[in-house]
């Protein structure tokens, strides 16, 4: 049973942002203070990620654990008011996710998927990884660029 009567579980629900959140936020700030520079929920590459660098072809998302499934088993056996929506709603979800990454894969993108809590909680983790796949990239353009002798 819910703690929350349906009135205050409908307007917490509502207030949940699906864009611009804290962890997005957080992790657009750290690399935008390390010099990168990015494309926030851009729309001309397929799936709107959170962040997106074009010249590299890394598309970035941000994922919310609930409303993306982590742990999707346990969250399964925890829903107790309207499953059914829920249930349905998550595994959309999850299958887009995987659209998503299947597609821009095949056009040569790069996808990084983090959880949003842990980018709370290992940022600079977060950004490392995220930086070692740019120098990854920059390597492999710059070395397709360059004549070989």
């Amino acid at each position: 049973m819910d703690i929350f009567t349906k009135e205050k579980r409908s307007k917490i629900m509502r207030a949940i942002k699906s864009k611009d959140t804290k962890e997005e936020r957080l992790l657009a700030k750290a690399l935008w203070r390390r010099g990168h520079r990015y494309r926030k929920h851009d729309r001309t590459v397929f799936g709107t990620p959170d962040l997106s660098f074009k010249k590299y072809r890394i598309a970035i998302f941000v994922d919310g654990e609930f409303f993306h499934g982590k742990d999707w088993e346990s969250i399964q056996q925890r829903l107790d008011t309207n499953k059914e929506f829920w249930l349905a709603k998550i595994e959309r979800n999850r299958n887009r996710d995987k659209i998503v990454n299947e597609y821009l894969a095949s056009k040569g993108w790069l996808v990084l998927r983090f959880w949003s809590k842990d980018v709370k909680r290992k940022l600079y983790t977060t950004v490392r990884t995220i930086e070692k796949e740019i120098e990854n990239v920059h390597k492999k353009i710059y070395f397709q660029d360059t004549p070989h002798q």
